[in-house]
């Protein structure tokens, strides 16, 4: 097992030398260009801004996923539908969902916190240049949740996610799996597994075919 220092060089190693919480790899940049070798093979940064100054590269080899015609819709979350009293769109407020996804709860004052500066920078550019996509809840003119995540062929790679109002991200993740599944889309990609998402259809599958589904 090893973690593996990264250089100006674009590439990324085998996955399977890496440590058993999935970390890779460190240094590198977060280029739109070492990003998308970095989601087309699985990785993904993740590291408390304050106290690391270089990016972690993770890549699990058990992926926790949801695949977006399996997505669980509760009873409570039926009616919540059916109420209609939240909006839903896409790709109008990217921005304020990834500041959203940095401030909610006060995560930014937590000392794990990761979603800082240079993160927020990094995932603005790869929207503005057609990567990373956002789903936003509106309450009448307020933005009250969303998610965002990269977008790359067939797979959704999810990166974070917030409520400012009860199942507002649940919503999210509804309308994007409902969406996805419509436009051809074949696997949402979790990162970790919650509660939260384990009750919406979150499931593991191995590396093996997830990196099959990502290259199909």
């Amino acid at each position: 097992m090893a973690v593996y220092q990264l250089d100006n060089d674009l590439w990324f190693p085998d996955p399977h030398l890496g440590e058993e919480d999935g970390l890779v790899a460190v240094g590198g940049d977060l280029s739109v260009d070492r990003l998308l070798l970095a989601y087309s093979n699985g990785f993904f940064p993740w590291f408390a801004y304050r106290h690391q100054q270089e990016p972690l590269w993770y890549c699990p080899l058990q992926r926790f996923v949801i695949f977006p015609n399996e997505v669980h819709i509760s009873h409570s979350m039926q009616q919540v539908i059916r109420k209609g009293e939240l909006q839903i769109t896409i790709n109008q407020d990217f921005e304020g969902v990834i500041r959203g996804c940095a401030t909610a709860q006060n995560r930014n004052n937590d000392e794990g916190a990761w979603l800082g500066p240079e993160m927020i920078e990094a995932y603005t550019e790869m929207h503005r240049q057609g990567f990373a996509a956002s789903v936003e809840v509106w309450q009448s003119e307020t933005l009250v949740g969303g998610l965002y995540g990269i977008n790359l062929g067939t797979a959704f790679f999810g990166e974070s996610m917030f409520s400012l109002v009860p199942n507002a991200s649940k919503l999210a993740l509804i309308h994007l799996a409902q969406t996805f599944d419509k436009l051809g889309g074949k696997l949402i990609d979790c990162q970790f597994e919650t509660p939260h998402l384990k009750r919406m259809g979150g499931r593991f599958i191995p590396y093996e075919t997830y990196i099959r589904l990502l290259k199909s």
